[in-house]
């Protein structure tokens, strides 16, 4: 049996936080944003007053240190501290020099005050590395086209950067659309009038909009036209000037319809184009639009692509595990 003298000293790294009026915030209900960060990072954290004790490797107790100190400081800011904002800030860590790296910390990853997306109700924050690419290319890009699987959020930023930009007067209307294509059942026709007809098919759409804006404002932006939600066929003919338009699930968009869009694009407006290219619900033997413009306008300037896999979903975790599954189970999928 080894001595006193020749045993390793413990592997733990001190914090101390000074305001304990912030530790609650900090630490969650019952704990939760501590066991979150020991769980997803491999540690045991002990707290003692307003100090923290990490047990564990050296790589972990350095991430575990910059996530707590990462979470102090947007409690110090009066930001909300949920589950979903510890998650968000183990996720922007990169992986390869062990460092936890939040939005705004180094140049590259974000431009500096395009962190945090300002709408009416709520500010929202990329919660992965490839979100705050993602976002940092709908503010630089005039075309964006963002793909991956259901639950990264790729159009839930891209309508809250329209809103954002709406809000600050760089566009005068926003414009969502996505192809009025059943999703493998056929539903008959549907009563009402045209708008009664189409309303199911938007619905996320909606959904994204309210999470934003205040309810009477939209319904008053949208009766003055300065914020339509129209299925994919009612853009033809149009050019959308200055304005910011979202194309969502356009992987149901066919080759001439996906052309048909693009060349919408009007002086001073921002456009992007969302998908999930492995739950394409056209007939057998149509081709996807949505492949073909990822294929035809690769490396033309002014165009941007953002990719996400299931390391994106920001829902529900079992979510990741599902797609990964499916992924396995058909790498051609995606």
């Amino acid at each position: 049996m080894a001595d006193a003298a020749t045993r390793k000293p413990p592997e733990t790294t001190a914090l101390e936080f000074p305001d304990n009026r912030l530790l609650p915030a900090l630490t969650g209900a019952y704990g939760a944003n501590l066991a979150l960060v020991e769980d997803r990072l491999d540690l045991q954290i002990v707290q003692r007053g307003n100090q923290m004790v990490l047990h564990g490797d050296e790589g972990a107790r350095t991430r575990g240190a910059e996530v707590l100190n990462a979470l102090y400081a947007r409690a110090e800011a009066g930001r909300p501290l949920e589950p979903a904002d510890v998650e968000a800030e183990i996720r922007m860590m990169r992986p390869e020099d062990g460092i936890g790296v939040r939005p705004g910390d180094q140049q590259e990853l974000l431009p500096r005050g395009r962190v945090q997306i300002a709408t009416r109700k709520k500010t929202v924050e990329p919660r992965t590395e490839a979100q705050g690419e993602y976002v940092r290319s709908l503010y630089e890009a005039e075309l964006n086209f963002g793909i991956g699987p259901a639950g990264t959020g790729k159009t839930y930023l891209a309508v809250a950067v329209g809103v954002s930009m709406f809000a600050a007067g760089q566009v005068d209307r926003i414009i969502l659309s996505r192809p009025a294509v059943e999703a493998g059942e056929r539903l008959g026709f549907l009563p009402g009038d045209m708008k009664d007809k189409v309303d199911p098919y938007m619905q996320p759409l909606y959904d994204a909009l309210n999470d934003f804006l205040p309810g009477k404002q939209m319904l008053k932006l949208m009766e003055d036209k300065r914020i339509e939600i129209a299925p994919l066929a009612f853009m033809r003919g149009r050019t959308l000037s200055n304005a910011f338009v979202v194309l969502d699930e356009a992987q149901n968009a066919t080759t001439m319809q996906m052309k048909m869009f693009l060349t919408r694009l009007g002086e001073g407006s921002r456009m992007v184009v969302t998908g999930d290219r492995s739950q394409v619900d056209l007939p057998r033997g149509v081709q996807s639009g949505l492949r073909d413009a990822e294929r035809i306008l690769r490396g033309i300037p002014g165009v941007g692509f953002s990719y996400f896999t299931a390391k994106d979903v920001v829902r529900h975790p079992l979510v990741a595990r599902i797609i990964e599954a499916y992924d396995r189970e058909d790498p051609a999928r995606g």
